[in-house]
């Protein structure tokens, strides 16, 4: 049989099963962009609840137009370098077969492209909860565009690009702790060491207005990560993806435990606030490590991540920069510690062959991953930063301090999250009469009783 009917009988044939997955991992992952906003928006005070909710949606809109126009071709084009792709026909998709297969899988490319998209779409949502209460809507709106096309697009092509550095490096990222969490986390350090504090930072308490959007916003989270990790491997024939979905609940559970025992142990209390932030510490530090790691190994990633996070969430207070809603202390800091691990934990009997110290395999792949989370980590830094220098200096990134303590609904969006106006009903309260004295008292007061009157 000639070599080239081999070929084509080994190769991947489309496959409606794990197609279907694959657009339902996809819908999940685009519910974790609503999850999100409502996560950060039971977080900041009432009068910005609205403004952070349309930070995290705006991204719906803005990073799927870029996308569709040129982002896909920039992350999983062609590769130029090992720095970005570019495909003529990713641009616009308008040159690809309907039944068309990425490269290598069952799943046509449309699929695939659909997927990433939504991956896209919530790492500069990530980065919103950084920069509460202070930045204007229009100049957020801006940022997001120019930090998909210059940083998004060209990071998630070393990751997960054929010819990207890391990729061929051999850095382990499943899902995106690198990609995704800290080029976020980064990024938002980078924001804020720009824009500066809030008004009222150290000062005022600014507590969450609303612990129960807060606990539903991370359990949407919780739900949609199923997607965003097991989908990752964008298929379901050899067991990998339902590893991950495992250990994604495995490390999740375990992080969240150790949130709320670092909690009790510090400051006395167990909180909601604690449980959902220790469960989204854990779903950041499995993302990138779940694939190559066992269960026992996804308990200790999510412990270790949900007790190196809750400590690091006071260094805000330390020194001084105003992360307002905790992105560098949960995502850059999670996702730090859930790429590192990799390094450590690695069972070489999963993704790859790849092995980690506790495993046998040395130092290598350790070396690996942080060769990986350091260009992230740095190139987001300084990219984001000097993006947020340019916005500043042109259109000007944040609100006046006036209109800061006023409330940045009201003078953003010209709406309040809650409208009471009505509650009160129109109609006075009903009245009744207060009974007089007893009869055999009657006498001596007759007027007691009289014109008396309480609320009902």
């Amino acid at each position: 049989m000639p070599p080239g009917i081999t070929i084509a009988a080994d190769a991947p044939q489309l496959s409606a099963a794990n197609t279907g997955f694959m657009l339902i991992c996809s819908a999940l992952v685009m519910l974790m962009t609503p999850g999100l906003a409502f996560f950060y928006g039971g977080m900041v005070r009432v009068k910005s609840t609205l403004n952070m909710l349309m930070m995290s949606f705006i991204s719906l809109g803005i990073v799927t137009i870029l996308w569709v126009l040129y982002g896909f071709s920039i992350a999983f084009g062609t590769d130029h370098g090992s720095l970005f792709g570019w495909s003529s026909d990713y641009v616009g998709l308008s040159g690809i077969g309907l039944t068309e297969l990425w490269d290598g899988y069952s799943i046509p490319v449309y699929v695939f492209a659909v997927f990433q998209l939504m991956f896209a779409i919530i790492t500069p949502a990530l980065i919103s909860g950084a920069l509460a209460d202070r930045v204007k809507f229009t100049a957020w709106a801006l940022f997001v565009a120019l930090w998909a096309t210059i940083v998004y697009f060209p990071v998630a092509h070393w990751v997960w690009g054929t010819g990207g550095w890391a990729f061929e490096l051999g850095v382990i990222d499943f899902a995106g702790g690198t990609a995704v969490h800290i080029n976020a986390g980064a990024a938002a350090l980078g924001v804020i060491l720009v824009i500066g504090k809030r008004v009222g930072f150290k000062k005022d308490p600014m507590r969450p207005h609303s612990l129960p959007l807060v606990m539903l916003g991370a359990a949407l989270l919780w739900f949609g990560w199923f997607g965003f990790n097991a989908g990752s491997w964008l298929g379901n024939n050899d067991g990998v993806g339902a590893m991950m979905f495992l250990n994604t609940q495995v490390a999740t559970a375990a992080a969240m435990l150790a949130w709320l025992a670092y909690e009790k142990i510090r400051h006395g209390a167990i909180t909601t606030l604690g449980a959902a932030s220790g469960a989204v510490a854990g779903l950041v530090a499995i993302t990138p490590s779940g694939g190559s790691i066992s269960p026992l190994g996804a308990i200790a990633v999510g412990a270790i991540a949900g007790l190196l996070c809750a400590m690091a969430v006071g260094l805000k207070f330390k020194f001084g920069y105003d992360d307002s809603l905790d992105v560098v202390g949960v995502h850059l800091v999670g996702g730090v510690v859930g790429s590192l691990l990799v390094g450590f934990f690695a069972t070489g009997g999963v993704q790859s062959d790849a092995k980690g110290l506790f495993y046998g395999g040395g130092l290598e792949q350790l070396g690996k991953q942080a060769a990986g989370v350091g260009a992230v980590l740095a190139y987001s830094l300084i990219a984001s930063a000097i993006l947020a220098l340019l916005v500043d200096k042109t259109i000007g990134m944040r609100v006046s301090e006036d209109e800061e303590v006023a409330g940045i609904d009201q003078v953003q969006h010209a709406e309040t999250a809650y409208d009471f106006s009505g509650a009160g009903g129109g109609t006075a309260p009903r009245t009744a009469a207060v009974p007089g004295p007893p009869a055999q008292d009657a006498g001596k007061d007759k007027d007691a009783g009289k014109n008396k009157k309480v609320d009902a």
